[in-house]
């Protein structure tokens, strides 16, 4: 591809450019694709759980022993497993988005140089073709009918014509002509700063599985504190063992705290960007894992998606003599063509028919609204190419013969004459002189892969710029359901409620505009849709940033590239599955993780509204003081073994459910119940233990393997569906607290000893009983249904 050279002037000698370096007059409006690495340490050390855990072990430590303060591990595996891995994902990111970055085109001694954006020097001059991004602010001093589309800035979807010296603002984008723009504000100065560059930003926000998190996490912080003092002043009454009171009091907050939800929620999103990236899918935003697992509709725009970048022509077929001249003149008039027209002149080479030098007067680029690009000659008037359906008249025999090519899946151009065109006016007069018939390839994976979403109930819409008998034939030889009923997006109509109902009912559009392919997006998301949009090209753009995910290939358009979410680099359709794939993983495990997590805060609040309250009226009533059932280290053996290596585990696992709305209510309505069944029981055991006498290590004892008991039913309900690792996983857990029990040392060391008989079977009852409470549960709750 040729690029625009400014006559008259050879840019920036290196000498300026050097100057300009040692004065600091260089853009340093960098792309951040991944938070710094103080960022990292800081976000993993520096956080409200970390601290108050670590204050909570301070004063384990201090009123017992180091053993008591084992739970405060839980800030190490957070900050070493969350450090490791997003610096991971950091590097994947980095490494990913070095291949991904867009150079720009400098002019520098008169040559035409390819550099980093973030090399540019002030004044330097930069060409453009279709598809660039303007990267920094300036004058034009060059433009050869430049159309640019500004519609991120200014939310105006007409791309606007540009001459000498008209402005031209990064966050924009060409989408028809060349020119050459001064690099006049640059760095923070520039728009690039934070619009363009904010789009491949590493963030952590818009996640509703991460908000859903948060919130639970300030609910939790609500009610943890005054439970926590009620606890605390019930515990207080003993003054007599006033050291054990606080010990006591730790344990029951520390279980109260989801310490590991937030850590396992990052990794699970950092080890998904890992993996993607393995694939060459770089995801610029975390978030966008999520989206395609939640997205019920995918659109696909046909050029570059369903089928490959380049195409071939088929044959030329003349209706004229100097058709073939007129043909290779308009390649040689084309300083940046595109795929389609560097078809034709490969065609043209291969067939020996070179430039016949006819000279130019004016040329008018390609745009997707206009459908055809053309030159006005010196001695051999105005010729145009375009798609047929948009030069010739419909009864045209021209046109009917185009029809017929397009409808065996062929793409086709009209090359014509007219006595009058312009890009504002439009063409009169043509009559029509060739027709250049060229053949897409097709994805060797995508009907695999569009048969993939229709398994997993996800409506395809493909969506195109060419002419519905060519889009209807390429979905018909994908397999894709009603290619046989093509709509032409001509005739749409023009409420969002008629074009709503209309995508609703069909599956194949043609003729689709710009600005249209964003309508789509927004009526489909208007009736409720979760919608994907992939793309590659400079007309897929307010689409792509509109969508709830937007998806484009990596040989695409920069400005395509810079507002997607996700960029499959190596152009593979067929990664999308995968990307679906790791989504559901992220949601469906995290989800389960939430249900262990936020059981054992419930049970842990109810055990201390329990014994908080039953402490207090028996001190009321005189009678003796009731300690908390457990210290702190029975907590951390607890908790690791129900909870800390399964959650883990899970997290990380594969799963292929879909992704369901309801999140908040789903965990909350197992949560709750399980908690309530794992504390009362627990409670309950635990008093009687107490007044049937003997020491309180057995009354602690018992109360210990009945929580554990019913915590792992809990474990085992929430591990579905299940595997042979899955069933091993629950029997090493649950394998792992009987050899403490049975063994003396460790028991000793855990605080624990073997129950009596009596102890067993007041143990077993009240496992079986919050079991059954737990089951029965589940059996009867009311079922979630998807929105």
């Amino acid at each position: 591809m040729t690029t625009p050279m400014l006559a008259g002037n050879r840019g920036l000698t290196a000498a300026e450019v050097a100057e300009r370096v040692e004065a600091g007059a260089v853009n340093q409006a960098k792309r951040h694709t991944s938070r710094p690495l103080s960022a990292i340490l800081r976000a993993n050390f520096l956080t409200p759980i970390n601290a108050l855990i670590g204050v909570l072990a301070v004063i384990a430590v201090t009123f017992s022993d180091w053993k008591q303060a084992l739970f405060a591990g839980v800030i190490i595996a957070n900050i070493a497993i969350g450090t490791v891995q997003e610096l991971r994902a950091k590097r994947t990111l980095d490494k990913l988005s070095l291949v991904n970055r867009s150079n720009a085109k400098v002019i520098r001694d008169g040559e035409t140089l390819e550099i980093d954006p973030a090399d540019i020097v002030c004044d330097d001059l930069i060409a453009v073709v279709p598809g660039d991004r303007i990267v920094v602010d300036g004058p034009l001093v060059e433009s050869r009918n430049l159309e640019i589309d500004e519609s991120l800035l200014t939310g105006e979807a007409d791309p606007v014509a540009k001459t000498h010296d008209d402005e031209v603002q990064s966050g924009s984008f060409v989408v028809a002509g060349t020119g050459v723009y001064r690099a006049d504000r640059i760095g923070a100065d520039s728009y690039a700063a934070r619009l363009v560059e904010e789009a491949s930003r590493f963030t952590r926000t818009n996640s509703e599985l991460q908000s859903a998190i948060n919130r639970f996490i300030k609910l939790i912080s609500w009610l943890i504190i005054p439970v926590a003092i009620l606890l605390i002043v019930s515990q207080l009454a003993d003054q007599e063992n006033w050291t054990n009171t606080i010990v006591s009091t730790v344990a029951g907050i520390v279980p109260m705290i989801p310490e590991g939800l937030v850590l396992l929620t990052s990794v699970a999103f950092a080890v998904g960007i890992i993996r993607l990236g393995q694939r060459q899918c770089l995801v610029q935003e975390l978030p966008a894992i999520e989206g395609l697992a939640r997205a019920d509709v995918l659109c696909l725009d046909k050029t570059g998606t369903l089928t490959e970048g380049g195409m071939d022509v088929e044959e030329v077929r003349p209706f004229s003599d100097d058709a073939p001249d007129a043909l290779a003149a308009l390649a040689a008039a084309d300083d940046s063509p595109n795929p389609t027209m560097q078809a034709v002149a490969v065609h043209l080479k291969e067939h020996g028919d070179g430039d016949p030098g006819w000279r130019v007067i004016e040329s008018m680029p390609f745009s997707s609204a206009r459908k055809w690009s053309g030159v006005r000659f010196t001695d051999h008037g105005t010729w145009l190419l375009g798609a047929p359906d948009m030069l010739l008249d419909s009864d045209d025999p021209v046109a009917l013969e185009a029809d017929l090519l397009a409808a065996q899946g062929l793409r086709v151009l009209a090359l014509v004459t007219a006595e009058s065109a312009s890009t504002a006016g439009g063409a009169s007069g043509i009559e029509p002189k060739a027709l250049v018939v060229l053949r897409q390839r097709l994805r060797s994976t995508a009907a695999e892969t569009l048969e993939y979403f229709k398994e997993q109930g996800v409506a395809i819409k493909i969506i195109s710029g060419d002419s519905p008998a060519a889009v209807g034939a390429v979905a018909a030889q994908l397999g894709v359901d009603g290619s046989g009923d093509t709509v032409d997006a001509r005739r749409l109509p023009d409420s969002p409620d008629g074009l709503a109902q209309v995508l609703e009912e069909n599956t194949i559009f043609g003729r689709v505009q710009p600005h249209q392919k964003r309508d789509f997006v927004k009526a489909l998301q208007a009736k409720g849709h979760t919608v994907a949009m992939t793309g590659d090209g400079v007309n897929d753009v307010l689409a792509l940033k509109d969508s709830d995910l937007g998806i484009a290939m990596g040989s695409g358009s920069p400005a395509a590239r810079s507002v997607a979410q996700v960029v499959l680099l190596d152009d593979e359709f067929a990664t999308l599955p995968h990307v679906v794939a790791e989504g559901r993983r992220v949601l469906g495990n995290i989800e389960r993780v939430s249900n262990l997590f936020l059981t054992k805060t419930v049970y842990a609040i109810t055990l201390a509204l329990l014994v908080g309250v039953g402490a207090i009226i028996s001190w009321a009533q005189g009678g003796e003081q009731l300690p908390y059932p457990f210290v702190p280290i029975h907590q951390s053996l607890i908790n690791v073994f129900t909870i800390g290596l399964p959650a883990f585990f899970l997290a990380l696992a594969p799963t292929f459910d879909r992704a369901r709305p309801g999140f908040v209510s789903r965990v909350l309505r197992f949560a709750i119940p399980a908690g309530l069944a794992c504390a009362v029981p627990t409670f309950v055991v635990y008093l009687l233990s107490l007044r049937h006498g003997g020491e309180h290590i057995d009354a602690q004892t018992t109360a210990g393997i009945t929580l554990f008991s019913i915590a792992l039913a809990a474990l085992a309900i929430v591990a579905k569906p299940y595997t042979w690792w899955k069933f091993g996983l629950v029997a090493a857990c649950g394998g792992a607290f009987a050899l403490v029990l049975a063994v003396p040392m460790f028991a000793g060391f855990y605080e624990l000893r073997l129950p009596g008989v009596w102890n067993t079977t007041a143990a077993t009852i009240a496992i079986g009983s919050g079991v059954a409470a737990l089951v029965l549960w589940l059996v009867i709750r009311p079922k979630h249904k998807a929105a």
